[in-house]
């Protein structure tokens, strides 16, 4: 299981930084990527405090939270302050991710109602206690060969009544002019058609692979929940950007360089390359028009009462 920012194909950074999604790959090591995970979940708390509002008007009192795929557990203590009387269960598959987890928790003073489940999806889940009134799951599902039974999987932790948050999908981050000065204007859609490919492939080679119309609201009802809403949030951070969200903007870039460099024309490349150069006053370490712009959408189902 994997959560915070991120494999989506709109989204670079939810495909290499969001929660520690490379659960599917198992040469990822968790340990040097805390810093990343953390620095992004802090980077778009507006985005998720927007969105844990719209859900407390949904499940104003839940008892127990199910952050699954929590990282190291920065949303977990968005919701524990939020919900300021319900337990929270950080749920992921990598144990240095969860120590960290707890960590954040006695920080934040949240150590006496929050725990941890090592659990991968769609299985592990079930050393929980007792059912969950509100599940969490970002940007997780789509790292599971068989995304409806990962649904299901998270819909069997509800009690009835119980909410299941499910964030997928958005639109293309955006973090430049459409036109940089140099090079060919639309490198960052170039970008997106690249990683969109690489995102289908990733995809068939998960274990289990089905694939399916990604119609969330009708997966979330073949989980036997009943929708209950869909709403996206955003993320805008214009330009001048404070320095935490340039060093995020170039990272961004600095990993698509890595993963995807090679397969941008020369032309692209090089004008990657140039955006890269801290020696080059045009690059994302100095220019002026560096923003954040990002929408993620989230989806909400219901349990039928018994």
């Amino acid at each position: 299981m994997a959560h915070q920012h991120r494999h989506q194909p709109q989204h670079t950074q939810e495909h290499i930084q969001d929660h520690a999604h490379a659960h599917a790959h198992g040469d990822i090591d968790f340990g040097t990527m805390i810093p990343m995970l953390e620095g992004q979940a802090r980077l778009f708390a507006p985005l998720y405090a927007d969105a844990l509002a719209w859900l407390s008007r949904q499940q104003p009192e839940p008892g127990l939270i199910v952050d699954a795929g929590s990282g190291p557990g920065i949303i977990s203590g968005y919701f524990a302050e939020a919900f300021p009387e319900a337990r929270i269960v950080a749920a992921d598959a990598s144990a240095a991710l969860l120590e960290r987890a707890r960590e954040n928790a006695e920080r934040l003073g949240n150590a006496d109602r929050f725990s941890t489940v090592e659990a991968e999806l769609p299985n592990g889940l079930g050393e929980l206690e007792y059912p969950a009134d509100l599940v969490w799951s970002s940007r997780v599902v789509h790292h599971v060969g068989d995304q409806r039974a990962g649904l299901i999987a998270l819909a069997a932790v509800l009690a009835p009544g119980g909410t299941l948050a499910v964030m997928e999908g958005g639109l293309p981050e955006r973090n430049l002019p459409r036109d940089l000065g140099f090079g060919r204007p639309g490198l960052e859609t170039r970008m997106d058609l690249i990683e969109q490919t690489w995102f289908s492939e990733m995809r068939t080679t998960l274990p289990g692979h089905v694939r399916e119309t990604e119609d969330w609201p009708a997966l979330l009802t073949a989980a036997g929940l009943r929708p209950s809403g869909t709403r996206s949030f955003v993320l805008d951070l214009p330009a001048p950007l404070a320095d935490e969200a340039r060093a995020y903007v170039i990272g961004v870039f600095d990993r698509r360089r890595s993963m995807f460099g090679e397969e941008l024309d020369a032309e692209d490349r090089a004008t990657l390359d140039r955006l890269l150069d801290p020696d080059d006053k045009a690059s994302l370490h100095h220019r002026p028009d560096v923003f954040v712009l990002a929408a993620h959408t989230l989806y909400t189902a219901t349990k039928p009462g018994e």
